[in-house]
């Protein structure tokens, strides 16, 4: 169970942002609102009882929307019902600009301990709303630390007991 809000800040770009989990048992919802240097949006995730990304929702203040839906097991549509094939197997969903999104793998997932596990990642760039796979890889360091690789980028993660991110070296960290 968690029901809690998180705040973070851009270091890299003028931003902030503010989320809000529900986890119950039957399922997650997670709203934010990201405040960018020259974008504002509002995201709505929703994850079923095993932490698979079904819903996301991305909503810019200037009026753009994206809508897409994951049947749990990588495949996805549109809002139109139309499907996107180059996601097929993606499970997760990776936003950009948050790093709440980091720790969907982590809640679905239990990582051993320096053994590297591989996703394959359903991208959104929410400042375009362009849509790409992303294929990651997450290592989980000790309880505190994972490494997250894509490919040539790669940052330590410190993450709190939730596996929530508090800071995302050179990129975000936590207000709250």
């Amino acid at each position: 169970m968690l029901n809690r809000s998180i705040r973070w800040r851009g270091l890299d770009l003028a931003t902030s942002e503010h989320c809000h989990v529900v986890a119950n048992g039957r399922d997650t919802r997670i709203r934010g609102a990201i405040i960018g240097p020259d974008f504002g949006l509002f995201y709505r995730l929703k994850l079923d009882e095993n932490g698979n990304t079904r819903t996301v929702k991305i909503e810019r203040a200037d009026g753009k929307q994206l809508e897409l839906f994951c049947d749990g097991a990588g495949g996805w549509s549109d809002d139109r019902a139309e499907p996107i094939p180059s996601l097929r197997g993606c499970v997760d969903v990776d936003i950009w600009p948050t790093p709440l999104t980091n720790s969907l793998p982590l809640w679905r997932t239990e990582l051993e301990a320096n053994k590297p596990t591989r996703y394959a990642m359903a991208w959104i760039d929410a400042t375009t709303l362009e849509v790409k796979r992303s294929e990651q890889v997450y290592t989980r360091i000790d309880d505190t630390h994972v490494r997250f690789q894509s490919a040539d980028f790669e940052r330590i993660l410190e993450v709190d007991a939730d596996d929530l991110v508090v800071t995302y070296p050179g990129l975000f960290a936590r207000t709250d």
